[in-house]
């Protein structure tokens, strides 16, 4: 399930990491064997430790969305460098970022850069409580928004369950104020305003969500949670980590047509560099320090070669390439559920735009309950099945995989017939 190079350098680097890896997912326990090792990738390919060529879904999960390095990106950062790497002081360079992403992005006035996802999330919770003088935040089952401790919450399931931390070193005051409900459940969710209304600051949602496999919200679902926030005192924040600037040019509230009061961007913004934002109303933004009470800092955030990086992959981004992502994304489709179809394996595919989730359950599937459901032990052969045939697929049934507009249509088809040999295989 792996070359013998990329074998030799996770011993390697099993002495010296743990796990061998720098995040979780990579080392592929989910599905066995040993995750492959790259040396490069370009456009809609990886290539392995030992030269062995992949066609890519996973995108460095998200970001890789015109493909792996890009001429145009590349060259911005490039010449940047040449400038600098870090200052620790303002440049130009961040106003423009700055601006892009508000002309992108009605519902965000003011914002703040940081470095990855868990620090926007994180950093935009302390803000939505420091303005609401509350304390509870909501999130769902199955989501995930990054690893800081208020956040890493075990999924409940039907009425809303508080207070169980979902990783060691995590005391369980840190979770206390963390409601967990089911991902798509407007009545459960009606029902926790009803009761905690005015304790609540904050409903944070992934309005696609991505951690659980493609999961697209219900009708009315990310719509309700604005309208009960607004009527409560708090704050509806969108976690567009994922979703940003991917599923539109606004990201999923454009695609929604909804004006969330917060949100966090990160991955496609960053063009593969490490960069993420929290951003929303500018009264809500402007209790943020240096103008307000809620302390945030980071010694890197907004550096040069990072926002450069996402200026760059955000010009890139017209309105045409989403109508080209979205005739990619039909096509692959149309193609996994053809090869589900003739195997008479039981499974959905369920995709929003450029996200794609094949799930070895019937589906639909609407809430981690259900995609919890899904057989993970075909899943894993699958995957198996796919790695052996040159397709790079999320080694776990609960990642999306993601389409880039480096993809052709042929690698689709490849990747449709590639499938239905790993659904042979997978039984």
């Amino acid at each position: 399930m792996s070359d013998d190079a990329s074998q030799a350098l996770f011993e390697q680097a099993q002495a010296l990491l743990p796990g061998g890896v720098n995040s979780p997912v990579r080392a592929f326990r989910a599905v066995g064997g040993s995750p492959v090792f790259v040396a490069r990738a370009k456009g809609a390919r990886l290539f392995g430790a030992n030269g062995k060529e992949y066609i890519d879904y996973v995108g460095s999960w998200g970001p890789a969305i015109l493909g792996h390095a890009h001429p145009a990106v590349v060259r911005a950062v490039q010449q940047v460098a040449e400038s600098g790497l870090s200052f620790g002081a303002p440049t130009e360079l961040e106003v423009r970022f700055a601006r892009a992403v508000t002309e992108r992005y009605p519902s965000i006035e003011m914002l703040r850069c940081v470095s990855s996802g868990t620090e926007a999330t994180m950093s935009a919770l302390r803000v939505a409580r420091g303005f609401t003088g509350r304390s509870v935040i909501v999130k769902f089952d199955g989501a995930y928004h990054g690893h800081a401790d208020a956040l890493l919450v075990k999924a409940g399931s039907g009425a809303a369950t508080f207070g169980n931390p979902d990783s060691a070193g995590v005391p369980e005051g840190m979770v206390a104020t963390t409601a967990t409900l089911p991902y798509n459940d407007l009545e459960a969710l009606r029902a926790l305003f009803a009761a905690r209304g005015k304790e609540i600051a904050a409903v944070i949602v992934e309005p696609v969500a991505g951690n659980m496999g493609l999961v697209p919200p219900a009708d009315g679902f990310l719509a309700l949670i604005i309208s009960l926030c607004e009527a409560n005192g708090a704050l509806a924040i969108f976690d567009e980590v994922m979703t940003g600037s991917r599923l539109a040019r606004g990201g999923a509230q454009e695609r929604f047509v909804l004006k969330p009061h917060l949100t966090c961007l990160g991955k496609v913004i960053g063009g593969g560099m490490p960069l993420a934002v929290y951003g929303g109303r500018r009264d809500v933004m402007q209790r943020i320090a240096p103008l307000g009470p809620v302390y945030q800092a980071g010694t890197l955030s907004g550096n040069p070669l990072a926002v450069t990086a996402g200026l760059a992959t955000l010009e890139a981004l017209d309105r045409s390439a989403y109508e080209k992502l979205e005739v990619l994304g039909a096509r692959l489709e149309a193609g996994l559920s053809k090869a589900l179809t003739l195997s008479r394996v039981p499974g959905v595919v369920q995709r929003v735009g450029s996200m794609i989730t094949l799930f070895f359950h019937e589906g639909p599937v609407r809430n981690f309950r259900d995609a919890s459901q899904s057989d993970t032990k075909r899943f894993a052969r699958f995957h198996a099945g796919l790695l052996e045939r040159g397709v790079y697929w999320p080694p776990s049934q609960y990642e999306a995989a993601f389409i880039s507009l480096a993809h052709t249509e042929a690698d689709l088809d490849a990747t449709a017939e590639a499938a239905s040999g790993a659904l042979r295989d997978a039984g």
